[in-house]
């Protein structure tokens, strides 16, 4: 791994790809449309003479491929991540996740780029009977736009790597990721309920929905990990699949009460009702990682850490809320 490609390279989790890549002393080229992506979070990277950031958009194939050119590893984490308001725009799962996976692996054929690790999702396993969820539970029928669209990219990503095109494919299956750089998600939109109306918080569902998350970092940790242990090299269709999360859930309710504590909050809690906030909202996540804890990964902080570390960044960053708007 000496030149690597990222796609949604000023986005949270990959802005932070960005920077361990460069103190690792890697040459990074950064693709992004800046749709959601923050130049500030580039603002250190950008500083390096080993980086350089394209603007392009994933449906611009001829683009793409150019930007790609002179790469050997592709870190594809551009996606639209909107599953709460999906069905507002049933197309922008389509193009952005499962249309621009395509486009990635045509522009890294035309490159002969042989690696690729792509960010899918935990919501890929719908509604699990079997908790926690193993990479090798039954295929369930899906319950999302968003989840579709990744487990279509996913067949894709396997496809190309069994028919020859890649040598390596590292799929993940993430749970919900915290930490610095945060811009959407429950800690995200509670806060900002706590800034304008400290006195109440508006929950969707019945906030015993049970979710399980992972910190930025040691979600990164997990990436670097494997791939370059070379994991997917002698795996079955050159393929490894891996569940990212912490070995533990909490409640919704539970986030709350630690965010409240360390607001020094006790708001009165207004639930809309029903075990789901939205359509597609899985009321109980929780993965298995015992696979990649047997390669000698595991995570460095609780979830309760997590978020409270988001919280703080959240914090002094207020301008992150602006940039949303």
């Amino acid at each position: 791994m000496q030149k690597v490609f990222i796609t949604g390279a000023a986005g949270f989790i990959g802005s932070s790809l960005v920077d361990r890549l460069l103190a690792d002393g890697v040459a990074v080229t950064g693709w992004d449309n800046l749709a959601t992506g923050q130049l500030r979070f580039l603002d250190g990277a950008l500083k390096n003479l080993r980086f350089q950031l394209v603007r392009g958009d994933n449906l611009d194939l001829p683009a793409l491929t150019a930007a790609m050119k002179g790469a050997d590893f592709v870190f594809h984490l551009a996606a639209n991540a909107d599953i709460k308001d999906g069905w507002s725009h049933p197309r922008k799962d389509l193009e952005q996740n499962t249309i621009a996976t395509f486009n990635v692996l045509e522009a890294m054929r035309a490159n002969g780029i042989k690696h690729i690790a792509f960010s899918s999702t935990g919501s890929t396993y719908g509604e699990a009977t079997l908790i926690p969820t193993p990479e090798d539970a039954p295929f369930p029928v899906q319950t999302s736009l968003y989840a579709a669209s990744k487990v279509a990219g996913e067949t894709l990503i396997s496809s190309y790597a069994e028919g020859g095109q890649i040598d390596e494919a590292y799929i993940f299956r993430f749970v919900s990721i915290l930490g610095e750089r945060y811009t959407h998600g429950h800690v995200f939109d509670f806060y900002q309920q706590l800034i304008a109306h400290p006195d109440h918080l508006r929950v969707l569902g019945d906030g015993k929905q049970r979710k399980s998350y992972l910190y930025v970092q040691d979600c990164i940790d997990a990436l670097l990990h494997v791939t370059h242990a070379h994991t997917a090299r002698e795996a079955k269709h050159h393929t490894q699949i891996y569940n990212l999360g912490t070995a533990e859930y909490v409640q919704v309710n539970d986030s709350i009460g630690y965010l409240c504590a360390a607001l020094g909050l006790k708001p009165k809690l207004e639930y809309t009702g029903g075990d789901r906030g939205w359509i597609g909202d899985n009321p109980f996540i929780f993965l298995d990682t015992k696979k990649i804890q047997s390669t000698g990964w595991s995570p460095k902080l609780t979830i309760e850490q997590g978020i409270i570390k988001t919280l703080r960044w959240l914090e002094a960053n207020r301008w992150v809320y602006d940039s949303r708007r």
